[in-house]
């Protein structure tokens, strides 16, 4: 990020001077004229703005708050630790925390060197963000849940980000815009972030934490279903594009929230529908091999050997009628 702003950013403000000159517990005052302690947009947001932001202040624990607004913050150097629900997720430098206005978190004092800048925005803030991711997504979920009033959900998204350059450039270009206070620009930021959250998407790998759902099990969850439904021309590519990974990290989460590979369990699936046609039909093998997928007829009977420990003939004469399908 520009030293120049950097710079700007790191300067001890008047709220942090009395923390370091002994004040002993937050400035109330700053973020809330209520008792309960939730940020107020009013306080912190000029009139007709949609989005400011504010480095996040330093010296001091930040005891367990909400807001009346969206938070996204920015860790631009250091690391900030945060406190959700008995969760202790530290952010360092390149990660984003997303949290819509219904989640209670906490913050641990941060130090001089450790830079978080929060974007605080009003939902009507994100029109246009959600316009242009357009698919079903965990982003659009979690921007949807900042609209919801009947029925309110606390959301929250952790990116682990790291060294990405085009988001980096994008958050700099919209800190800088927001501190100069040019309202006209707000709809430059608009825009500004929703690439960022197109970016996201193309890097959902990076997402550690969601409270809705952990994505790791979401796009397990989705495979399986498409194995279940599509189990003769399944393929892994196929998956890997609608989730905006590569098949080598789509094939990595797999494996690792379940313990088998895509083709072990696709496998399994095929094997499993081979014994029903098996048991409750009376196509031969050779059919049946088609049917759930396997052009190669040699590979489905070595396949099957392998498995069940004979032959796809013997196996129908030995359990054809006894109400049990082996998988």
């Amino acid at each position: 990020m520009d030293k120049d702003l950097m710079q700007k950013l790191q300067e001890i403000s008047p709220e942090e001077q009395a923390y370091l000159d002994g004040t002993d517990s937050v400035k109330k005052d700053i973020y809330t004229a209520k008792e309960a302690f939730e940020f107020d947009a009013k306080l912190l947001l000029e009139e007709n703005r949609l989005i400011t932001v504010r480095t996040h202040s330093r010296f001091m624990d930040f005891p367990v708050h909400r807001h009346n607004y969206i938070e996204i913050m920015y860790v631009c150097q250091g690391a900030i630790t945060h406190y959700i629900d008995g969760k202790e997720m530290t952010m360092e430098q390149g990660d984003m925390l997303l949290l819509n206005q219904h989640v209670h978190h906490g913050v641990k004092r941060a130090e001089y060197g450790d830079i978080g800048i929060n974007f605080i925005a009003l939902p009507e803030f994100f029109d246009i963000p959600l316009q242009m991711l357009k698919e079903h997504n965990v982003i659009a979920d979690f921007l949807l849940n900042t609209f919801r009033y009947n029925h309110p959900v606390p959301h929250y998204l952790l990116f682990r980000l790291g060294n990405q350059k085009a988001i980096e450039n994008l958050m700099e270009n919209m800190i800088r815009s927001i501190i100069e206070g040019n309202p006209k620009e707000d709809g430059i930021n608009q825009y500004s972030m929703g690439l960022v959250f197109l970016y996201l998407i193309n890097h959902m790998e990076s997402l550690e934490h969601n409270s809705s759902q952990s994505y790791k099990d979401v796009v397990v969850q989705a495979t399986m279903k498409y194995i279940d439904t599509c189990y003769r021309t399944a393929n892994l590519s196929k998956v890997a594009q609608d989730f905006n990974l590569t098949v080598s990290a789509l094939s990595r989460i797999i494996k690792g929230q379940t313990g088998y590979t895509f083709q072990e369990h696709l496998m399994r699936k095929r094997f499993q529908k081979a014994v029903v046609y098996l048991l409750e039909t009376e196509l031969p093998a050779d059919e049946i091999a088609v049917n759930v997928g396997y052009e190669n007829i040699s590979f489905f009977y070595r396949q099957f050997k392998q498995r069940y420990g004979t032959t796809p003939r013997q196996y129908r004469i030995a359990h054809k009628g006894d109400g049990e399908i082996r998988i």
